[in-house]
C-alpha cells in the first residue's frame, strides 16, 4: 500500500510533471508473472523512473547501508526506498551474497518484477560494461524470461556526484523477453552463465546503441575518483565458481 501511495499521489506525480519521461516498449513487459527486467545503469534515478512508468510493481536489489541511517537524514533515506520498491541486501560476501541471491529468488517466486542492473554498478561515463552472471543464475533458477531496458538521459539529468537532478526528459526503451528455456537445469554451469549473461548484453547494447567495453564496470570506477554518493546496485555476485556458488 506504501508504494503504491508513494509512486501514485506522493512522488510520481511531481515527477512526472517535471521530467516528462517517456516510454517505448512497454507492451513487452509482461502483464502478469514474473520476469527479470534488465536494465543499464547510468543513474541513481534509474532506480526511480523505470518502477514510474510501469503499470505492475518494480523490486530492486540495493545496499542494505540505505535503510541503517540514523537521524532525520537516515529514516527519510529508509522511507525513500522503502517507497520506491527498494529491497535491503547485505554485499559483503560469502554466504550474505547467496542470502542476496535468494531475495531476489523470492521476488520472483512471488510472481513479481525484479530490476536488476547486470553490469552490478553505475557506468562511470556512460559506456556499457560486461555483465555479471548472477542475473543469468537468477533467471535460470528462477526460470523467468529477462526483460532488456535502456534508460535514457538519466545520467545528463543525475551524474555520478551530483546531489540535484537537471530538468531533463528522460527515457526508457524497453525489449522483447529473452527466453532461456533452453538451458533449464544449467544454472550451476559458469560457460552457460556466461553465455547467459553475454546474450542479455548484447541485447542491451543493440537496444540503445551504447559503446560496450569487454570489462567490467568496478575495475574502471576503482581506477578514478571514489563514488560518493552510491546507488543501488542490484546484482550483488561476482563471477561464480564451476560450481556456480560464491
Amino acid at each position: 500500500m506504501f508504494y503504491w501511495f508513494m509512486k501514485y499521489i506522493v512522488i510520481g506525480p511531481v515527477l512526472k510533471a517535471v521530467f516528462r519521461p517517456w516510454v517505448v516498449g512497454r507492451e513487452h513487459v509482461p502483464a502478469s508473472g514474473a520476469a527479470i527486467l534488465a536494465s543499464n545503469h547510468l543513474s541513481f534515478a534509474d532506480s526511480i523512473f523505470l518502477p514510474l512508468m510501469l503499470d505492475r510493481r518494480v523490486s530492486f536489489l540495493a545496499k542494505s547501508e540505505y535503510f541503517t541511517g540514523k537521524g532525520i537524514k537516515g529514516w527519510l533515506t529508509r522511507l525513500f526506498f522503502k517507497g520506491t520498491g527498494q529491497l535491503p541486501i547485505d554485499r559483503s560476501g560469502g554466504k550474505a551474497s547467496e542470502a542476496s541471491l535468494n531475495t531476489g529468488l523470492e521476488v520472483l517466486g512471488r510472481g513479481d518484477l525484479l530490476g536488476i542492473y547486470p553490469e552490478g554498478t553505475r557506468s562511470p561515463d556512460g559506456v556499457l560494461y560486461r555483465g555479471r552472471t548472477g542475473i543469468a543464475r537468477m533467471a535460470l533458477e528462477a526460470k523467468v524470461p529477462v526483460v532488456p531496458v535502456v534508460m535514457v538521459d538519466t545520467d545528463t539529468m543525475m551524474p555520478i556526484g551530483q546531489k540535484l537532478p537537471r530538468i531533463v526528459r528522460v527515457g526508457i526503451v524497453i525489449g522483447p523477453p529473452l527466453d532461456f528455456s533452453r538451458y533449464e537445469g544449467m544454472e550451476n554451469d559458469r560457460y552457460i552463465l556466461r553465455s547467459v549473461t553475454d546474450e542479455i548484453m548484447v541485447a542491451l547494447q543493440r537496444l540503445g546503441q551504447q559503446r560496450y567495453r569487454d570489462v567490467y564496470a568496478s575495475t574502471v570506477k576503482n581506477q578514478r575518483p571514489a563514488d560518493r554518493d552510491g546507488a543501488p546496485e542490484a546484482d550483488p555476485r561476482p563471477e561464480p565458481a564451476a560450481t556456480g556458488t560464491r
